[in-house]
């Protein structure tokens, strides 16, 4: 289809398209912004002409970006932790154990996980580059967390082999590749926490990024700066707390990470 048959009649109908997918205004804005983005590509590449841009009438500032709350209770993490699931598949119990180290290394997400390395395991610390804001991040490794990387990390030797079983150098050497597999094993990965959130007996949409928000909120209720807690997570809002960062040693961010248990 063309840009030019691309207007505001058009834009809500593909709207109510999205609505009955059961998509979220989060997921539609952003599809909406990028279909934004590439037609005002369109328009510097004179593909299109200015006078047919439909997005001045169509404002998709209009979608509520609020989240609902997805962290659990430190309680819920306890019993996350303690179901045995020795009895369950594989992916049952990787996906227990991606959510559970992600939670007690600082909400690392997903991604990130994927591409840890031997090298990134340093003086009992996990230190790594946030792929999506390029931050160095360093986080010390509990006992708990350490078992989980020894459970998958025995046998590997050499510095630039990945401590989890997802991505393979050997088969994936483009960015492409590698992110086509993170995508498909998070697609095993987040139904599978489905299945044990019912096996652990808590009543929650279990995720990864849940991991994420609930070692936030459980230090937060804990009592720990947010500004300390912003730094650990590589929060979205660099410009409010990268005031913060450089005054932060270490020794504060590990004492904070004591509360998690």
């Amino acid at each position: 289809m063309l840009f030019s048959d691309i207007d505001t009649s058009w834009l809500k109908k593909y709207e109510q398209w999205l609505i009955g997918c059961k998509c979220t205004e989060i997921t539609i804005s952003f599809v909406f912004r990028t279909l934004r983005s590439a037609y005002n590509k369109a328009i510097a590449a004179r593909c299109v002409s200015k006078s047919s841009y439909p997005f001045n009438e169509y404002k998709v500032s209009k979608f509520d970006l609020s989240t609902s709350k997805r962290a659990i209770s430190k309680d819920a993490i306890k019993k996350v932790m303690a179901v045995d699931l020795s009895m369950e598949k594989f992916y049952t119990q990787f996906s227990r154990d991606i959510f559970i180290f992600s939670y007690l290394c600082g909400g690392i997400n997903f991604t990130d996980i994927c591409s840890l390395k031997l090298s990134n395991l340093i003086d009992n610390k996990l230190m790594y580059i946030r792929k999506k804001t390029k931050k160095k991040i360093s986080t010390p490794l509990s006992n708990e967390a350490l078992q989980i990387v020894l459970r998958y990390a025995t046998g590997k030797v050499r510095a630039s082999d990945y401590i989890f079983p997802i991505l393979d150098e050997a088969i994936h050497k483009t960015e492409l590749q590698r992110c086509n597999r993170i995508h498909k094993i998070l697609g095993k990965v987040n139904p599978a926490l489905k299945e044990v959130a019912k096996l652990a007996g808590i009543n929650a949409n279990l995720t990864t990024y849940v991991a994420r928000h609930s070692f936030a909120t459980v230090l937060k209720n804990s009592g720990v700066n947010i500004a300390l807690i912003s730094e650990t997570l590589g929060h979205s809002d660099v410009a409010t707390t990268q005031i913060y960062l450089d005054s932060f040693e270490n020794s504060q961010i590990d004492e904070a990470m004591k509360n998690l248990l």
